[in-house]
């Protein structure tokens, strides 16, 4: 059964995988959205006097950070960073950390994301917009100002180990390690960030692994058969 056990920890990544490049292909087109991939590694156990085991886990996942397309908009309030970084936004359950730079003014005059997360300036402080202001003056590392009047700066941060970013939802991210301030950020006023996603290459990778489990599948299909046959004869 040892084969067959091994066969079925391999289908089992390949299934995790499936669904991470279909999650992929469904955000080609979500703002900020960063591919995600799965990484296969091998669990080997040393049985005593007979052969050693091996076992294909397919746990770890990894986050790619290479810059998506970014677009013009023309949104008053539509940002993109250029380069590293992330936006900080405040959330029910802490901050976190977002390349989708969609905002737009709450009614409080909180600058806020499209689920209504408040974005935080360099300081860690929500960004007011004076809700009478007909337009804002942006420069190019985020600075806010009205007639030459500064509000403030949007905050842009970096982790010092992308390993410590975890996913929550398709754009926000945890941090668990350092988060550092980035000094000289470089921000696209009117610009959003598309995914980073190459839809391409992502389909052509949904039908591998889809051969890859049909194949995986006829094997475990054979030794069933194979056993079966083992038992019949032996039942007579």
């Amino acid at each position: 059964m040892d084969t067959a056990y091994t066969t079925l920890s391999r289908q089992s990544g390949l299934v995790n995988e499936m669904r991470m490049v279909a999650n992929n292909i469904a955000n080609a087109n979500t703002t900020g959205y960063r591919a995600q991939g799965l990484v296969f590694s091998e669990f080997v156990r040393d049985l005593p006097g007979n052969p050693s085991l091996s076992m294909a886990r397919a746990e770890a996942r990894n986050t790619s950070l290479q810059q998506g397309l970014l677009t013009e908009t023309g949104g008053q309030f539509d940002f993109a960073i250029e380069g590293d970084g992330f936006f900080m936004v405040e959330t029910p359950s802490g901050n976190r950390l977002t390349r989708a730079g969609a905002f737009s003014p709450s009614a409080e005059g909180d600058l806020v994301t499209m689920d209504g997360h408040r974005v935080l300036d360099s300081n860690g402080a929500p960004v007011f917009i004076p809700p009478d202001a007909a337009s804002i003056d942006v420069g190019s590392d985020g600075t806010l100002s009205i007639e030459g009047q500064l509000l403030g700066q949007i905050g842009v941060y970096r982790v010092a180990d992308s390993k410590t970013l975890v996913r929550e939802g398709s754009t926000q991210f945890r941090a668990e390690g350092e988060i550092d301030l980035v000094e000289n950020p470089v921000l696209l006023h009117r610009f959003l960030e598309g995914s980073n996603v190459n839809a391409v290459e992502q389909v052509t990778r949904l039908v591998e692994i889809q051969r890859a489990y049909e194949l995986g599948q006829s094997f475990l299909e054979t030794e069933d058969e194979r056993l079966r046959g083992a038992l019949k004869a032996l039942m007579r």
